[in-house]
């Protein structure tokens, strides 16, 4: 297993530890201080306890290197592990939001008593958004710092669940300080809740939507592609540059003008460096397509 995927195992399994502690946490509090809302944050977690399984899994088959059978690796396996979470994430908000509804309307319309939670469960949401903002800022360094969309997904899956408890802790604490008439927002802030969890997956699946249908690399991106291009003196065009984004790994095809009295072996040699600025700029795992092409001085540089 290469370095970057070794991180982001490490990170990953940190992140699942402290889920998992805040599940039993959570779910054992919310049980005995009868809180809605801190069930639902329980959920919440275990949704991202379970992220971190299929993150994982993901993981593992994206680090193989290619074979036979897939030539450009498999890397989109991680940008599937990322969107299975999304898909994931949107059932979980949706329950818990219709849990919600239906509490808060058997409240106001139905006179169903909803039972005041005991205070301790403040306690725990405390605890809960201290650890997963510490989670949030370490996971988000890793990711970015390997450049895993996978890992910052898994990141912000961290915060939205500090701004989750957030919504739980400030709903929680008016129903326990004012008295079992405001016991409904405990419903409510179950319900803020899981418009954050939905928040969070609609965004996960929408930034792995474009790699998804093998869009190019960035404008941005092209530019320093064809920076590296100039850089090379012997190379004196280029044209039909085509980049696709694999998972992680990034793939790039191009035709490059070089003078056409050099032999095979010198024609190769610029091949070659090319291929070293561009694997020093995108990643040692990028694949690289370069044709060769005679140069005429009528031939247009680039297009």
């Amino acid at each position: 297993m290469v370095k970057r995927e070794k991180e982001a195992v490490k990170v990953t399994i940190y992140g699942m530890i402290i889920n998992f502690i805040l599940v039993v946490m959570k779910l054992l509090a919310g049980i005995f201080g009868k809180s809605a809302a801190l069930i639902s944050d329980a959920v919440h977690s275990l949704s991202d306890f379970i992220t971190d399984i299929i993150i994982l899994i993901g993981f593992k088959v994206t680090a193989r290197p290619a074979d036979e059978d897939h030539n450009y690796g498999h890397g989109k396996v991680e940008t599937i592990a990322t969107v299975s979470v999304g898909i994931f994430l949107i059932f979980v908000s949706v329950s818990l939001f219709i849990n919600s509804i239906r509490n808060i309307y058997g409240f106001f319309f139905k006179d169903e008593v909803i039972t005041l939670p005991h205070q301790f469960v403040l306690y725990i949401l405390i605890i809960s958004i201290i650890l997963k903002e510490i989670s949030f800022r370490f996971t988000i360094h890793v990711g970015k710092k390997i450049n895993s969309d996978a890992v910052i997904a898994n990141a912000w899956e961290h915060r939205s669940d500090v701004f989750a408890s957030l919504a739980a802790l400030i709903g929680l604490t008016i129903a326990i300080v004012f008295g079992e008439k405001y016991a409904v927002f405990d419903p409510i802030a179950a319900g803020i809740v899981s418009l954050f969890i939905f928040k969070v997956a609609i965004e996960i699946i929408l930034s792995s939507y474009s790699q998804l249908i093998d869009s190019s690399l960035t404008k941005e991106e092209i530019e320093r592609l064809e920076k590296i291009l100039d850089s090379i003196p012997e190379i004196k065009g280029y044209h039909n540059i085509k980049t696709r984004r694999i998972g992680y790994y990034v793939s790039i095809d191009v035709h490059i003008f070089v003078e056409r009295t050099l032999n095979v072996e010198a024609a190769h040699d610029i091949a070659t460096e090319l291929e070293k600025k561009i694997r020093q700029e995108f990643g040692e795992e990028t694949f690289i397509s370069v044709h060769v092409e005679p140069y005429y001085p009528n031939y247009p540089s680039h297009d």
